[in-house]
């Protein structure tokens, strides 16, 4: 990691989630226990995202760990033409009890901004002051959006410590700048006011930098995974060990091979788009689980977003009416 954003915001009583569902009762201060009851559920968006800085592009790739039924793969979601963010952990809240659809966090993305971010920047960046605003904009975003979910939350949730109920990748290209990758943590704070009923409250973001490196660390793979306990050995990791799956693909193809040497070289910012695509794509399907579903994206520093495997087609989840209008924009085709 490169550096730690400094904000004014709590930090601490994070706690976290690593089950699929998110259940707790939804009673109003006037209801006794035992009244009508709304449950509200939230499935997860885990698995692992790879994120690798390449000559004039960026590459996002996606595996999912599909630890529940409704588990969700992690989605790059195009927040600009050179911002694409990926939601980690709870992504999409519904109720059964209500049959409704509450809240798609990753649709919500493309348009969540927050006016409460001054002018004058909290986050300690080297980018100019107005894209470190930009950036908060969107942190502080999500966060209002996730507060108006969490409100509902009046039961105890119990979940381990130390773990967050949302992550926030957002890879991007700033003008003047270049490439960088920012992880955004999410912790839930609860409190009890009177027995068996609890106000729920979403902290602010922790904002972690964790490319470009520090000056003269390696520039190679950046990769997140969740839920963050017992995280699989990472891709490069992998590379190190000389893991077969991997060995057996850099022995096929001279290309593959030189890309691997330049990403534990950390020389990932001299390996072509083209060809970091090629091995990307191999080495994630090399070494996902069977069945998983997996996403890539790119931002290239010339043309902006552009898909190389976009997501699969998406289920409803049984019983539960989409809260969005027919027309509204849906990942494939962000307007």
């Amino acid at each position: 990691m490169a550096s730690v954003g400094t904000l004014s915001h709590l930090r601490t009583a994070i706690l976290g989630l690593t089950a699929l569902l998110l259940v707790a009762p939804r009673l109003a201060p006037q209801q006794e226990p035992g009244a009508a009851n709304e449950e509200t559920v939230a499935s997860l968006a885990a698995g692992r995202v790879v994120i690798a800085v390449v000559k004039g592009a960026i590459l996002i790739g996606t595996i999912e760990n599909p630890i529940e039924a409704d588990t969700r793969p992690p989605t790059p979601v195009e927040i600009g033409s050179e911002r694409v963010g990926v939601i980690l952990g709870t992504v999409r809240w519904s109720s059964p009890s209500s049959q409704r659809e509450i809240a798609r966090l990753d649709e919500d993305l493309p348009h969540l901004r927050s006016a409460a971010v001054t002018q004058t920047p909290h986050l300690a960046t080297e980018a100019t002051g107005a894209e470190a605003s930009d950036l908060e904009m969107v942190g502080r975003g999500l966060l209002d959006r996730l507060n108006e979910v969490a409100q509902d939350l009046h039961g105890k949730v119990d979940m381990p410590a130390n773990e967050p109920l949302a992550e926030l990748i957002i890879a991007d290209y700033f003008t003047g700048y270049g490439p960088e990758v920012w992880q955004l943590s999410y912790g839930m704070k609860q409190q009890e006011e009177t027995p068996g009923y609890w106000t729920t409250r979403v902290l602010l973001p922790s904002y972690v930098q964790t490319y470009p490196p520090e000056k003269g660390q390696p520039r190679t793979l950046v990769e997140f995974a969740y839920p963050p306990e017992n995280p699989p050995p990472t891709l490069l990791d992998l590379l190190r060990r000389k893991d077969p799956r991997l060995e057996s693909l850099i022995a096929s193809d001279p290309k593959m091979a030189g890309v691997a040497r330049l990403l534990l070289a950390g020389e990932s910012t001299k390996i072509l788009p083209a060809d970091a695509t090629q091995f990307l794509r191999a080495a994630l399907d090399a070494i996902a689980p069977p069945s998983t579903r997996e996403t890539m994206a790119m931002i290239s520093e010339e043309d902006g977003f552009s898909w190389i495997l976009p997501p699969p087609h998406e289920q409803p989840l049984p019983g539960i009416a989409p809260n969005r209008p027919p027309q509204a924009p849906s990942l494939l085709h962000p307007q």
